[in-house]
C-alpha cells in the first residue's frame, strides 16, 4: 500500500509538470507565430527549437510515469506491496 501511494503522488506530480510543460509549449508556439506574422523572422527558429526540447522533455517523462505504472503492476499482480 505504501508503494502504490508513492506512485500516485509521483504520478500527480509528474502529470501537473507535463501539464506545465504543455502550457509553455504553448506560449512558445504562439509567441514564434505571432513574430513571425509580425514581421520578425528571428523569433520563429528559436521558439521552435525550444518547443521541440519541451516535447522531448514532455516526451521523456510521459515514458517515465508509464514504466513506473507497469512496475507497479507488476509488484501487485504477483501479491507484493
Amino acid at each position: 500500500m505504501h508503494t502504490q501511494r508513492q506512485g500516485i503522488t509521483l504520478f500527480t506530480a509528474i502529470l501537473a509538470l507535463i501539464a506545465t510543460l504543455v502550457i509553455i509549449q504553448l506560449w512558445l508556439v504562439t509567441a514564434a507565430l505571432d513574430g513571425l506574422l509580425s514581421g520578425e523572422v528571428g523569433v520563429a527558429l528559436p521558439g521552435a527549437i525550444a518547443s521541440f526540447v519541451l516535447f522531448l522533455a514532455n516526451g521523456g517523462l510521459l515514458l517515465h510515469a508509464l514504466r513506473f505504472d507497469r512496475r507497479l503492476q507488476r509488484g501487485r499482480s504477483h501479491g507484493e506491496r
